[in-house]
């Protein structure tokens, strides 16, 4: 019986012997387990960045809107408000409006909000601080408002004045002063459906005021943790929905309701499917590439078959059995297989570091991936190396010796 530590030299003799044939041999599964590994690796990147960009809209939130005016008003507040496990809630409206600076009139976002708003959304300030609920024309504007948006560069404690029009068409002007200048933010403000550094921000009374209304277009709002999200949210819809007189038999159909409801659960289970969706893409075509290397190393293998009929003919001359020749092409394919495994998950590392680099994304790389990208390159060359070793074994040791 051959023993494990001969074949093992025997095959690293082969291997030393015939350097240029064993690289070729290697080098389809290098690239196919550095693909893999890279990819799996890139999903996972792209999936903690969109759990990152999502915490960054703020803890724990569930966001409501609606283009119906006149549907959302102070006893729909008081609803929301008085949720067990709602910690906070703020009413938010959108509209464009004129805003002026010295000389300059430029259109910009203005976006409603209650003082409360700033920790439900997460807001970062570069400069100032965020209006109270005492204050009533104080703006608290984005970074690229600040700096690009008009001919001059505005500063804390700036004015400007921001004109609306009216649902009759009457124009209504205020000057309001600056307080503060949010961070540029690296992402787009989910609940507001706009990024916060092109966006002014401004006491929704405020802004009710101007606009001789009373209604709300949305609310914005945080629960005191993660696992409460949904099923306040599910709360918040049924509450909600009573109070607008929509039936609870009619909350899944979204047609009905006048208005839409979503939270960060929801959009975390949507972020995954997208994350798993993309790492099966990157996956699949690394699991092609894979698949070519391994017909490389059957066919290298096949080739050395042919090469080397003399040698096996020679080996079964000095008593080795078919087994044993079978035994240590197998040894000589696993070999080769973990050689390119290891080879490949170091430039699967390597690679997905400069991807994630270039791509700013935050680099994840899961530990299993060195035993995954080793394990895939042992079994494909062992399975690659099958039917060239059967073949090996299989030759008649006379006609092998015969062979120049």
């Amino acid at each position: 019986m051959l023993k494990f530590s001969q074949a093992l030299h025997l095959a690293v003799g082969s291997i030393s012997s015939y350097k240029l044939r064993s690289a070729l041999t290697t080098l389809g599964i290098i690239i196919g387990v550095a693909a893999v590994v890279a990819n799996v690796s890139l999903g996972a990147s792209f999936n903690q960045f969109f759990v990152d960009e999502l915490g960054s809209q703020g803890s724990n939130f569930i966001v409501i809107y609606s283009e119906d005016i006149n549907l959302f008003f102070d006893n729909q507040l008081d609803v929301i408000r008085n949720t067990p496990k709602v910690e906070g809630v703020s009413p938010i409206r959108q509209q464009l409006a004129g805003v002026t600076y010295i000389s300059t009139v430029r259109q910009v976002d203005i976006q409603g909000t209650s003082a409360d708003y700033e920790k439900i959304g997460n807001v970062q300030l570069e400069v100032g601080n965020y209006f109270s609920d005492q204050d009533k024309y104080s703006a608290v504007i984005g970074s690229d408002v600040a700096y690009e948006k008009f001919d001059q560069r505005l500063s804390y404690r700036n004015s400007i004045d921001i004109e609306f029009i009216r649902r009759d068409g009457t124009p209504v002007s205020r000057s309001f002063r600056i307080i503060g200048i949010i961070d540029s933010p690296d992402t787009e403000f989910i609940q507001s459906g706009a990024e916060s550094d092109v966006r002014i921000f401004i006491p929704i009374d405020t802004m009710n005021e101007m606009l001789g209304i009373e209604d709300y277009g949305g609310f914005s709002i945080t629960v005191e943790d993660a696992e409460s999200v949904r099923p306040v949210s599910e709360e918040i819809d049924k509450k909600l929905a009573r109070s607008l007189g929509v039936s609870e038999r009619e909350l899944d159909n979204e047609d009905v309701k006048p208005y839409s409801i979503f939270n960060q659960a929801d959009i975390l289970d949507q972020l995954d499917e997208l994350s798993d969706a993309l790492t099966s893409l990157f996956t699949s075509v690394a699991l092609i590439s894979l698949l070519v290397g391994s017909i490389g190393i059957m066919n290298i293998m096949l080739v050395t078959v042919t090469e080397r009929t003399k040698e096996i003919g020679l080996l079964k001359s000095l008593g080795y059995t078919r087994s044993n020749i079978l035994y240590l092409f197998i040894i000589e394919s696993i070999i080769l297989g973990l050689i390119g495994g290891v080879l490949g998950t170091v430039l699967g590392f390597a690679g997905s570091y400069a991807a994630v680099s270039f791509l700013g994304l935050p680099y994840i790389f899961p530990t299993y991936l060195l035993v995954l990208g080793v394990g895939i390159a042992v079994v494909v060359g062992l399975i690659a190396g099958i039917y060239p070793a059967n073949k090996a074994s299989k030759l008649d040791p006379v006609e092998s010796l015969r062979k120049r």
